[in-house]
């Protein structure tokens, strides 16, 4: 029997139609565009206004733009992985109403939590699930509504986050595609600079959390830079030395988009010219579970059957890691 390898064999993707400019900000908060293109690369995001929709409709539609471009059955679906860190609620996955919702009625589901590394981790899972050979369509989403849960009037964090979401599907592949290496980290010590103070466990909802903003995402940005900037690009050049690959086997660096200089910083390491690193932070910042599969889908022209492609990224906890894997198809 032929060895089962996990590829990617669809993308998808959905962003709303509200665009929030720089210009914009500037009327909200004491910044301006200059401030914001120089220190994040950032242009715009887009923002889902409507009040009566969560990350869910998000994930919907990136998944049913994956299935009707890959025209696939929903039915043959055999499992979805909601990467986010903005679920509709708590205790209801999110996963499980998007399965329902686009007539998967066959996969179970469930969410993937792990801050803006969500769908770097989901990556590990899918195809880990599809190289046990017990499933062969696994469907990856990466959702996040960011603008639920970020406070406008904190100039450190709104000119960051969009919302967004994006699709992929994992099937199993005998020619040597799709997923080749993992490494993936995490360290607890991340805990107090990035996060979303009330709402869990530890400090339940209560008038006083509303009134002091303890709902919203804050974050130590000199903290969580340094150590984004360190461990993804530690994780991506460990990739390549492990697979005895140099910067001329590479032919795309995808990396999560949250910072312009991260990602800059990273690609250097790897000595990566510009035209190999994907970047579209400019147009949506960052949209967290949705930065990978919204890099794909925009860049899916572009790939070609055997690239060698290195996925990066970081997120809060901390949590952090780099994929390498071979693309499988050429689009039409």
């Amino acid at each position: 029997m032929n060895t089962i390898t996990a590829a990617i064999t669809a993308v998808g993707a959905y962003v709303p139609d509200f665009v929030l400019t720089n210009k914009v900000l500037e009327t909200m908060v004491d910044t301006n565009d200059e401030w914001i293109t120089t220190r994040t690369g950032i242009k715009e995001r887009r923002i889902l206004k409507d009040a009566d929709k969560g990350t869910s409709y998000l994930a919907i539609k990136a998944a049913q733009d994956l299935i009707a471009k890959a025209n696939i059955d929903p039915l043959d679906i055999d499992m979805i992985i909601m990467a986010t860190a903005t679920p509709d609620m708590m205790v209801a996955s999110t996963g499980v109403f998007v399965a329902t919702e686009i007539g998967a009625t066959n996969a179970f589901a469930y969410d993937l939590q792990a801050a803006c590394s969500s769908f770097l981790y989901g990556m590990s899972t899918a195809a880990a699930y599809v190289q046990s050979g017990r499933y062969k369509k696994v469907l990856l989403i990466g959702a996040d509504k960011m603008s639920s849960i970020v406070d406008y009037t904190d100039r450190a964090t709104c000119i960051i986050f969009g919302d967004g979401a994006g699709a992929v599907l994992f099937e199993p592949n005998y020619e040597g595609l799709g997923l080749q290496d993992e490494y993936l980290r995490s360290d607890g010590v991340g805990r107090d600079f990035l996060k979303i103070p009330a709402g869990g466990s530890l400090i339940p909802p209560s008038e006083e959390t509303v009134k002091n903003r303890q709902h919203n995402i804050m974050q130590d940005g000199k903290t969580v830079f340094k150590y984004a900037v360190t461990n993804m690009a530690d994780a991506s050049e460990l990739i390549l030395q492990r697979n005895n690959l140099t910067n001329q086997d590479v032919d795309f660096l995808v990396p999560h988009q949250a910072n312009k200089r991260i990602i800059d910083a990273t690609a250097g390491r790897l000595e990566l010219d510009d035209s190999k690193v994907l970047v579209n932070i400019e147009r949506y910042g960052n949209t967290t579970s949705g930065t990978l599969p919204l890099v794909l889908a925009d860049f899916e022209h572009k790939l070609k059957k055997g690239d060698n492609v290195i996925f990066a990224a970081f997120g809060g906890g901390f949590t952090w890691g780099s994929i390498y894997l071979k693309w499988a198809y050429d689009k039409n």
